[in-house]
C-alpha cells in the first residue's frame, strides 16, 4: 500500500497511451489494472467480457465510472443505470452498487477518498 504518497502510478510519465493497450481482456472473465494510486484515491481500468460483472457491494468512498467501450448496466441503490461509451456516472459512498456488462466492455473507475 502506498499510503501518504502524492503520486504513485503504474504508467510511464509524459506519454499518450491508448486504453486498449493498457489492459488485456480475459475471455469469460474480468481484468483490472490500477493505473494510479494516491492517498486521495485511485484510478482502475476494468475490462469485462459480456455477461460478467461485480456483485452488489458498497464502499466508503464516492466513485466515478467512465465507460470507454461496450455497454454496462450499473445498479446504484437499486436503480439501474444504462451506461454507454462516453458516459460518466457517480456512485455515492455507502450506497450499494453492482456492475453488469451487457457486452464486452472497458470502464475506468475513479475512487475518491
Amino acid at each position: 500500500m502506498l499510503t501518504g504518497m502524492t503520486n504513485a502510478s503504474s504508467l510511464p510519465p509524459a506519454e499518450a497511451l491508448a486504453f486498449p493497450s493498457l489492459i488485456v481482456p480475459t475471455p469469460g472473465g474480468i481484468a483490472s489494472r490500477v493505473l494510479a494510486k494516491t492517498s486521495g484515491g485511485n484510478v482502475t481500468l476494468f475490462a469485462f467480457d459480456a455477461g460478467q460483472g461485480l456483485t452488489e457491494h458498497a464502499t466508503p468512498f464516492d466513485a466515478l465510472v467512465m465507460v470507454l467501450e461496450g455497454h454496462i448496466v450499473l445498479t446504484i441503490g437499486g436503480k439501474p443505470v444504462d451506461a454507454m461509451p462516453g458516459t460518466l456516472t457517480l456512485m455515492p459512498a455507502n450506497v450499494p452498487h453492482a456492475v453488469d456488462a451487457k457486452a464486452a466492455s472497458r470502464m475506468l473507475l475513479i475512487m475518491l477518498r
